[in-house]
């Protein structure tokens, strides 16, 4: 961001905001159970976040972590209006921070598992959080899957088992478009091409969970929309005002 606001090459917002929403993930049966869900709050317009959305795209590689764009509008009055941003995702930042007490809202930032936060620049400090959360209890220990039937998304939650910590939460499904390209026509990224992945592009709630095991049904249609090519589901400890841990997660490419 400016030189005014910049802090520690990153761009912190102190504004007050509604508090949203949270998702739970999908994946094929196949797929490694993953160990991290790592959702990275972006913008168009602040200088400092293309390192950190280079990362993501390499995260998103690696099938034992969830890696996720949250595109925020809290900088669009800065000169450019983020063609992917969404209110809902500067609430959630703004939530996660307020339950941690910090108030701690910047671009770009990392939140690991619903718990760690740091810059989103920073790969070596991301993989180091994804070692410390999955130590902590119920933390990602809870199966997610999700098949898919003609137009139906079906989306089945394991018993949470003997840990405590995951004994409750919230179940949601996003849209995802793996890789958009962006040419930036003004502020501070103007006249780049950037690329974000992983953008989740819509949020739903699929449903409460109270540490049973349980499956909901989705139609396709309520997330399917144009330049969307892949699911996430994810269950987290909490619920959209206070989003806690992240207890379990899937993803799964729809194209």
């Amino acid at each position: 961001m400016t030189a005014m606001m910049a802090y520690h090459s990153i761009s912190r917002w102190s504004g007050a905001l509604g508090v949203c929403a949270i998702v739970a993930i999908i994946r094929p049966a196949d797929a490694a159970e993953p160990r991290a869900v790592v959702e990275l709050f972006t913008s168009q317009g602040c200088s400092a976040c293309p390192p950190a959305d280079r990362i993501i795209g390499e995260l998103a590689k690696d099938p034992s972590v969830i890696a996720l764009s949250m595109p925020i509008d809290y900088w669009d009055y800065l000169g450019w209006k983020d063609t992917l941003a969404d209110a809902r995702f500067s609430a959630r930042q703004k939530a996660y921070s307020q339950v941690r007490g910090d108030r701690d809202v910047y671009t770009p930032q990392v939140v690991v598992n619903g718990s760690a936060h740091l810059i989103g620049s920073d790969r070596a400090g991301i993989e180091s959080a994804i070692g410390n959360t999955e130590k902590a209890a119920g933390v990602m220990s809870v199966p997610v899957t999700m098949t898919i039937a003609g137009k139906q998304i079906t989306v089945t939650v394991a018993a949470s088992g003997n840990s405590p910590a995951a004994a409750h939460g919230e179940i949601w499904i996003c849209s995802v478009s793996k890789a958009i390209p962006i040419s930036v026509g003004r502020g501070e990224n103007r006249g780049h091409e950037l690329t974000y992945y992983n953008v989740v592009r819509n949020l739903l709630k699929v449903g409460d969970w109270n540490g049973s095991s349980g499956s909901w049904t989705v139609p396709l249609e309520n997330i399917s929309r144009e330049g969307v090519d892949a699911a996430v589901v994810y269950v987290q400890d909490g619920n959209r005002e206070k989003p806690g841990p992240m207890l379990g997660a899937a993803y799964t490419s729809l194209h």
